[in-house]
């Protein structure tokens, strides 16, 4: 054996031996004790972008958690019944458990509502979206049971079934070719009705995006309200209305507003009033102006529109929901370009249309509607029976569907 590969069978060994001791001091090492943290940042916003905070840390005495589940078990019992099917959320037992509304949700934390004060909490690790069909475990809007756990602190231990939802296709999955091609995420939840605020000008008016708000509003029990804002910026308000009467015809209520005259602002302020409201639209269509011009006091930030593009500039970066004097809830969401309709084939589409369902006579008994010769649809588009405008959001939407 030569020199140089002895000392090669030297470092072998060696290192051997080192790996030896390493794993024998790893072995005697004592558990690390995991650290509780009893303090607060100045503001929820600080909270929320504390990036260095294992998950795995415990947020409550150590037992305390076991101690609540042995403890009058039976004082949840109506709540568990009425979680019965909702088997992604199970209601834990225990006492001191108290039922909040989800007021603003921000990374793994949220703000949570309770009668007479409120709690930062974090989620209880065994909750999970994976069976739900959502990518989030919570959101805005819902109604869950919360531990207390220090000052202004607590731990969301369930999640209520919610009554309504209002989400869109997962954004960070391709809808078609993925497992995950159905899972949706929940922009706000247990709403009554979402308001569609669209601008005549700076932005244009989008039908395509109002229709799929509408869409989405029909398959997820939320009524629709159509707000056609900035009507200040009209050439000739008569031309804005005859533009949405095909709505107006349909049956949906359609309010035309601007928060810089004050039109609509009262008629806005009947509808909100009594309701949870979730405020959806394009960035820069004046969602979070009107809002302030209904209530003042809101202090909700609003921005100019970009003279380059045209198009609003993001204000509301994330989902937050805010009480009214008079009663009922606003959610204000942030302004989106894209809304995805998971879950939706092409040949459902039509009864979301109901002027296009109506139509008899087609040449084809499975037309789409959409390029088949002989269609009664385009016929009836053609001789002004129905809308261009309706017809055309409809094509864009229907070929973007699987």
């Amino acid at each position: 054996m030569t020199t140089r590969e002895e000392r090669r069978w030297e470092h072998y060994h060696a290192d051997k031996d080192m790996r030896k001791v390493r794993k024998q001091i790893k072995r005697n090492r004592k558990p690390k004790h995991v650290r509780r943290k009893d303090w607060m940042p100045e503001s929820f916003d600080d909270l929320a972008k504390l990036e260095d905070i294992p998950h795995s840390e415990r947020i409550m005495p150590r037992g305390e958690q076991e101690r609540r589940q042995t403890v009058l078990a039976a004082a949840l019992a109506d709540l568990e019944a009425k979680t019965e099917g909702n088997e992604a959320y199970p209601a834990p037992e225990g006492d001191q458990l108290e039922q909040g509304i989800v007021v603003e949700v921000s990374s793994s934390l949220c703000h949570v509502d309770l009668a007479e004060r409120s709690l930062v909490c974090g989620i209880r690790g065994s909750l999970s979206a994976e069976e739900t069909g959502f990518t989030n475990v919570v959101a805005v809007g819902d109604e869950v049971l919360v531990a207390e756990d220090g000052a202004d602190q607590g731990v969301v231990e369930s999640i209520l079934p919610r009554r309504s939802v209002l989400a869109r296709a997962d954004v960070f999955h391709d809808g078609y070719r993925t497992r995950d091609r159905h899972r949706q995420q929940i922009i706000a939840a247990n709403a009554d009705q979402v308001l569609i605020v669209a601008s005549w000008r700076e932005p244009h008016l989008w039908p395509e995006l109002v229709d799929r708000y509408l869409i989405t509003a029909q398959r997820n029990n939320l009524t629709p309200v159509i707000c056609v804002n900035k009507i200040d910026l009209a050439a000739d308000v008569s031309a804005c209305r005859r533009g949405l009467r095909p709505y107006v015809d349909l049956g949906y209520r359609v309010i035309f507003s601007s928060a810089v005259t004050g039109a609509g602002v009262e008629e806005l302020w009947d509808i909100l009033r009594g309701q949870t409201t979730v405020l959806a639209g394009m960035s820069g269509v004046g969602k979070s102006s009107l809002l302030t011009a209904v209530e003042p006091g809101l202090e909700l930030h609003t921005r100019e529109v970009s003279e380059r593009s045209g198009e609003g500039r993001h204000t509301t970066t994330q989902v937050n929901m805010a009480k009214l004097r008079a009663g009922g809830f606003v959610i204000d969401t942030p302004g989106i370009r894209e809304f995805g309709l998971s879950g939706l084939h092409r040949d459902e589409l039509v009864r979301f249309y109901p002027e296009i369902a109506a139509v008899d006579g087609c040449r084809f008994s499975n037309c789409s509607h959409t390029h088949e010769p002989g269609c009664a649809v385009k016929a009836a588009v053609d001789q002004g029976l129905i809308s261009a405008m309706r017809y055309h959001s409809y094509k864009k939407i229907y070929h973007d569907l699987p």
